[in-house]
């Protein structure tokens, strides 16, 4: 992935906080948050100065595996993969209290000789009569019968309570490596069927049962009716428009001037940016970077295809490549942060509304007038007319969205396919459109500008959720566009639905109803 590091990269590979006193000397921890590596050799370690031989220290691995520094070489290398953590520890004398310098030159591959120059305060460690208290941990493997054992355990005696379904599962808790740590059990979310919808994409096409996950009583039953209607109409006709994921790095230079000049030369050098990028993965594929100057602040905005997973972890290593070959070839960069917050990952903002995140996909139905008055109860002039009011409402308030609900048919899809559900404050973004016809036909078409969904990785191979995306024929490679369309199909039927029942004045008497079922 890389061929050199900057030191401002190497620099990420120390943990901060992490330098203690041992009985017998000093500790501290690396962790490895760029790429696979193998450690071959210690060159040189100080510590404020003083040169501490190799001998002196141990690598403890994440397995409880004791290595001597002294024993590692390029023949024999210690394989430090990506996201591995190593806790070095020194014999000697211990550290007095305060900040210290560390300076250790490291021999790599695949990045050759690297020096490490970091400044850490030594950390107070607890006594032996005050042993830290928290949520029981397996170094090796926290996801064994045992290690769940003693967390529910802890759990039960820590909230003095009895739990008797969060911690029932039908499924290996190994598949949840990955997905969540300090695992002790599931939440059971109802999942009730809704459809079948009949959707008319390009990818999508055909009926589909629709799994939604949801405590909310009449949602299924409101998008089922408006899945019914759009059925009546021929099927909804879906189309994804776009498609991107991004990352956005901040760099800063010594003025204005310096970061308008370091952005022109990321203009001119785009072609090397997206080799960088692209060998990090089989499927980001750089499609540009955009760029945004404030005083010496220079923001780029990477923008990806991620084939069909959503791509979140999938652009950032691209972008950190790129950003590496930038750091090595630019000078003047006082500081670099890989993400600026104008990625806007998980937060909804207009620039992924104009720029896409995720799949931009829209759903159009047409609905003859008689058809919507029979199944309705309502005229496409009252429709049209609300839709109208309500943007001005959208306005005032300054929301991302003109429709009605299209999170709470979102929110089920997600939660029963296993998507990022944090996702859904971008996702949940919805451009509504409705025009009267000459003919009295009502044209309406929601858009979604920053879907992001996947069918592979995440959340998606969990076994629940996958069975959900199975039922829609959405799983694996080449279906994040199918899943999409339907979605959009699902959410233009959650606002028909809503819109009919608000303008016909069922929509209170539908919940109340549901209220007096709950009370039964």
């Amino acid at each position: 992935m890389f061929k050199f590091l900057p030191n401002v990269l190497v620099k990420q590979l120390y943990t901060r906080n992490s330098l203690r006193n041992t009985p017998d000397g000093f500790s501290f921890s690396l962790k490895n948050r760029l790429a696979d590596a193998r450690f071959t050799g210690l060159q040189r370690a100080s510590i404020d100065g003083q040169e501490h031989p190799a001998e002196v220290f141990t690598l403890e691995t994440d397995e409880g595996v004791m290595i001597p520094v002294s024993a590692i070489t390029k023949d024999q290398p210690l394989a430090f993969p990506l996201r591995q953590s190593v806790l070095v520890r020194a014999t000697g004398a211990q550290l007095p209290e305060g900040v210290h310098t560390l300076e250790i030159a490291l021999y790599t591959e695949p990045f050759g000789a690297l020096t490490l120059k970091v400044e850490d305060e030594l950390q107070t460690m607890q006594s032996e009569q005050e042993p830290v208290v928290g949520i029981p941990r397996d170094s090796v493997n926290d996801y064994s019968t045992e290690a769940i054992s003693q967390r529910q355990q802890y759990m039960r005696d820590f909230t003095k309570t009895q739990p008797e379904h969060l911690t029932h599962y039908s499924f290996g808790a190994g598949l949840v490596k990955g997905h969540c740590e300090n695992f002790v059990g599931v939440a059971q979310v109802p999942i009730g069927l809704a459809g079948p919808l009949l959707v008319n994409g390009e990818y999508a096409q055909g009926e589909y049962l629709i799994p939604m996950a949801t405590t909310e009583g009449t949602l299924v039953a409101s998008y089922n009716r408006g899945m019914k209607l759009i059925n009546k109409c021929g099927g909804v006709t879906c189309t994804v428009q776009d498609e991107g994921m991004q990352r956005a790095p901040v760099f800063q230079l010594a003025d204005a001037r310096a970061a308008r000049d370091f952005v022109q030369w990321v203009e001119e050098h785009q072609d090397e940016l997206r080799f960088e990028a692209e060998v990090t993965s089989n499927y980001a594929r750089l499609r540009y970077v955009d760029s945004y100057l404030n005083g010496r602040l220079a923001f780029l905005r990477f923008g990806f295809s991620t084939g069909d997973a959503a791509g979140q972890n999938m652009v950032s290593k691209a972008t950190l490549a790129a950003c590496n070959w930038i750091l090595h070839h630019y000078e003047g960069i006082e500081h670099f942060y890989l993400e600026s917050n104008m990625a806007t990952d998980k937060k909804p903002s207009q620039i992924n509304v104009l720029k896409t995140r995720g799949r931009r996909v829209t759903a159009e139905i047409r609905i003859p007038r008689d058809l919507l008055v029979r199944e309705m109860q309502v005229e496409p002039q009252t429709l049209d007319r609300h839709a109208r009011i309500g943007n001005v409402g959208a306005w005032l308030s300054g929301t991302n969205n003109n429709g009605l609900h299209s999170v709470n048919g979102l929110a089920a899809m997600f939660i029963a396919t296993g998507q990022d559900v944090a996702c859904l404050a971008e996702s949940s973004a919805a451009i509504t459109y409705s025009e009267l016809m000459q003919d009295g036909t009502l044209y309406a078409s929601v858009t979604l500008p920053s879907l992001v969904v996947g069918t592979y990785g995440g959340g998606t191979g969990l076994p629940t959720q996958r069975e959900c995306l199975e039922l829609m024929g959405c799983y694996g490679a080449g279906q994040a566009n199918k899943l999409a369309e339907i979605m959009a199909g699902v959410v233009a039927a959650g606002e028909l639905s809503l819109a009919a029942a608000i303008s016909s004045l069922d929509w209170v008497s539908s919940h109340e109803a549901s209220r007096n079922q709950h009370k039964n």
